[in-house]
């Protein structure tokens, strides 16, 4: 299963140079891990995760095969969006189809770059959108309730708890709140997904700034990161032009020699990729041998039987039992042997709730 963060943002906010470094940087490192592009507008990069290098050099592993996460570029967005201004419709519908928003605010000033509304104020833009977001789940609830309410009043159960968590978005949309605000019971978030409501996904606000300002962020950063906070999210400063050029260097020697000539420890592309992966509520284990040292996408709870099945469907079905070392037993003892010895490697059932980080060896039927 593919997961997924959609780009969005106003026109000349950086969304589309961000996106284009991103998937430079893995067609850059192709040549040592499966990388596609699906579309134009759509790539896949790899999960920055250093536990992976050091699995893979105590397992002496020839290969190394990262995490991914899909990025999908959006149309960009204007005011009126939500009634099909400009590419409205396909800007939410494309915004439907993915699991969480990584949203590009303009933080930077730049007399050659036009802004849509005249001036830079990253507030108001981060508004305008979920204004139109919230809009078209407002439509899109009322035509729901009209499909369900008739059911709800003849008892039938199901139809009965639609209606709830209905009526609940409905209420929260009126008074100007997203449906992420609407608070739900497990049960009713797997219910509520059905309902396609676009305020509802986890944002990731990105705010893209100058070269300057990228190892400090300014004083647009911090009103970002200010209403990230009340909003229970996350922000990111980036300079977009610096991963632009990131992305073109060919060695990395020369990508960290620029990255130390701007105070940076890391490409801020890495950042976004990290927060997006906890974003969407998933972690990794790992699998390690001569032949690869692989990690594997998970969400968190995920039990074993669910984990085995990620790297096939049959390890699920035959599940026995997961041979597991948490990842400080694997590097403190230099691997499965000396884990081994040391009474570091488990055997877990398949109620064992995989740990973020975990070797595992799974055991199953034939």
């Amino acid at each position: 299963m593919s997961f997924n963060c959609g780009i969005v943002g106003l026109p000349n906010v950086g969304k589309s140079t961000l996106f284009n470094a991103l998937t430079q940087t893995a067609a850059a490192q192709a040549a040592n891990f499966p990388f596609c592009t699906i579309e134009p507008n759509v790539g896949k990069v790899a999960v920055p995760d250093e536990r992976l290098k050091k699995v893979a050099e105590i397992a002496s592993s020839a290969k190394v095969i990262p995490a991914q996460l899909e990025f999908v570029d959006i149309a960009g967005l204007v005011k009126g969006a939500s009634k099909g201004e400009g590419l409205g419709n396909q800007f939410l519908a494309n915004i439907r189809e993915t699991d969480a928003i990584v949203h590009v605010v303009r933080c930077f000033e730049d007399s050659d770059i036009t802004h849509v509304d005249g001036s830079i104020d990253p507030i108001r833009d981060a508004e305008t959108i979920e204004s139109e977001l919230m809009i078209a789940d407002l439509e899109s609830i009322e035509r729901q309730i009209k499909n369900v309410e008739r059911k709800a009043k003849s008892g039938d159960k199901d139809s009965k708890a639609q209606m709830d968590i209905l009526s609940r978005y409905k209420e929260a949309l009126d008074e100007l709140k997203p449906a992420s605000s609407v608070e739900l019971t497990d049960d009713e978030k797997a219910l509520a997904k059905t309902f396609g409501m676009l305020s509802a996904k986890p944002i990731l606000y990105v705010c893209n700034v100058s070269e300057d300002d990228a190892a400090t962020g300014n004083e647009l950063t911090k009103r970002v990161e200010a209403m990230a906070a009340e909003k229970g999210a996350e922000a990111v400063i980036v300079s977009a032009a610096i991963e632009a050029e990131i992305a073109q260097l060919d060695s990395e020697e020369d990508k960290k020699e620029l990255l130390e000539s701007m105070g940076l420890e890391e490409p801020g592309l890495n950042k976004i990729i990290r927060a997006g992966y906890s974003l969407l509520g998933l972690r990794n284990y790992f699998t390690a041998g001569p032949k690869e040292a692989r990690a594997w996408t998970i969400n968190v709870g995920d039990k074993a039987p669910r984990a085995a099945g990620k790297i096939h469907s049959d390890f699920e079905r035959g599940f026995i039992r997961a041979e597991t070392i948490a990842y400080d037993d694997f590097i403190s003892f230099k691997g499965e042997q000396g884990a081994k010895e040391a009474g570091k490697m488990r055997q877990e059932g398949k109620e064992y709730v995989v740990q973020d980080g975990d070797i595992i060896l799974f055991r199953q039927n034939t």
